[in-house]
């Protein structure tokens, strides 16, 4: 009796895969961090979640240039942020500061990567919506991301590495600031997202300039450069609650009626 042939494994496209593999090397990149916390070797902590960063910025990017999206990509992505960017920064700061607290420190870690964890579900549960949300929510993201919030967690770490630790090292001023960015990580402030911006052929020059110099910020000055990074992103939260009371407010205005005053933050 011939037995029936054994169904054939799908084989995926190159493109399918490239993405995911970088998504990999945010993971990989998220526990080699934690392992130079554990050593004590700061930077390199450092360098590793700012590697996991940017890997984290190129997979879903390139998913879409290849149209390569998938519903487990994205849930290999949340699984590697929540690693990357909820528990690696955690541990590194704890394992720099936040152990001199006690069990003050010790809360604040576990606040962080739980906060992190419920951004990243509330995330995953969106995408199952059948509602579409508004226009205007597609230039936002609900809260901070991820990956801003592990490398905001960072900031501190950032200056001490150039200022010294006399007082960026402090467990009280990191569990404060751990805490903090937990919750603006949860909340329903919206912050600024890039994944509509278009560029129009006279801006692609200047935007070349501009990418330039940050990276030549980065080479020679890292630990300034990044630091600088985070202040201009937690300046940058009221300007994106401006912005998109202002386009809620336009799609959703009609002729007739009066403008509000916008509620206050």
């Amino acid at each position: 009796m011939l037995r029936p042939p054994r169904p054939r494994l799908k084989r995926l496209p190159i493109n399918a895969v490239v993405p995911n593999a970088i998504t990999v090397l945010a993971l990989f990149a998220g526990l080699t961090g934690i392992r130079f916390g554990l050593l004590g070797q700061w930077e390199k902590a450092a360098i590793a979640i700012v590697v996991a960063g940017i890997c984290d910025g190129l997979d879903g990017r390139l998913a879409r240039l290849l149209n390569s999206t998938s519903r487990f990509g994205a849930e290999l992505d949340s699984l590697s942020d929540f690693l990357s960017f909820g528990v690696a920064p955690a541990l590194i700061i704890y394992q720099w500061s936040l152990h001199e607290a006690g069990g003050i420190g010790w809360a604040a870690v576990l606040v962080f990567a739980t906060c992190s964890a419920l951004r990243l579900a509330r995330f995953n549960t969106a995408l199952d919506n059948p509602v579409p949300p508004p226009p205007w929510q597609s230039h936002f993201f609900t809260g901070v991301p991820a990956p801003a919030g592990g490398g905001l967690a960072l900031a501190w770490l950032f200056l001490s590495l150039e200022l010294g630790d006399a007082f960026f090292r402090s467990p009280y001023l990191n569990s404060l600031w751990l805490v903090l960015i937990g919750f603006l990580m949860i909340s329903r402030l919206p912050t600024f997202s890039f994944k509509k911006l278009h560029l129009g052929r006279e801006a692609v020059l200047p935007a070349l300039i501009v990418v330039a110099l940050v990276a030549a910020a980065l080479i020679n000055f890292p630990w300034w450069s990044l630091a600088t990074i985070c202040a201009v992103y937690i300046v940058s939260i009221p300007i994106a609650y401006r912005s998109a009371w202002r386009m809620r407010r336009d799609e959703a205005a009609e002729p007739s009626s009066p403008a509000e005053d916008p509620p206050r933050i």
